[in-house]
């Protein structure tokens, strides 16, 4: 089994490069655990309180939940993977059944930070990209798919999106063992790590 951490700033192209992966291994040799779905569960706060979250924080995440349903996967026992809602800003009550798999990627913002996580990986991503592209990428998105003003968006990244980055994402990318500069344009050096991923998860089975 080949464990892989993705981390990236939002809009980096970290979906992009967890595609390509996908796309260069067998059908069904890939689980992907998103951070976005571990999230702490809020369910004893008021709905006031819990659209307050910053989550892009690293307090907003149930790390010892993710380190312990990873080492389940790694043991090859399967896991019942929690599910968020960003519009009551909890978990729901429905899980995704996630069974071991030759490559296991987890792949969010923070990927890289929590230390029990990063021993777990047996490759560290980290999707690198300019701010002024990551911020136009989270601008098209939200407006597209969450209806969010142009106003509000520009507020976000200046308030939360882009301290937070600073102080908690960007420093992390000191721990990757590959750094993907351009996002998911990249084609080259998502061409050579997708090639590398091949060639490890390979050896692994002889």
């Amino acid at each position: 089994m080949l464990i892989i951490g993705i981390a990236g700033g939002t809009g980096s192209g970290k979906t992009t490069v967890v595609d390509k992966i996908r796309e260069s291994l067998p059908a069904g040799a890939v689980a992907v655990l998103p951070l976005d779905s571990y999230y702490n569960d809020q369910s004893d706060m008021p709905l006031e309180e819990r659209k307050k979250t910053n989550f892009d924080h690293p307090d907003a995440f149930d790390w010892r939940l993710l380190d312990h349903q990873l080492a389940e996967l790694r043991a090859g026992r399967a896991i019942d993977q929690p599910t968020y809602s960003y519009l009551t800003c909890t978990r729901l009550e429905e899980t995704v059944r996630v069974e071991p798999r030759e490559v296991i990627i987890v792949e969010g913002i923070m990927t890289l930070y929590d230390k029990a996580l990063r021993e777990q990986f047996n490759l560290k991503i980290f999707v690198d990209e300019l701010p002024d592209e990551r911020l136009l990428r989270v601008i098209e998105r939200d407006i597209a798919e969450r209806g969010h003003p142009l106003e509000m968006l520009i507020t976000k990244y200046r308030q939360v999106l882009k301290p937070m980055h600073d102080e908690f994402i960007e420093p992390t990318k000191l721990y990757a063992d590959i750094i993907i500069p351009r996002g998911g344009d990249n084609v080259k050096a998502i061409e050579m790590m997708t090639q590398y991923i091949r060639s490890a998860l390979n050896a692994s089975r002889q």
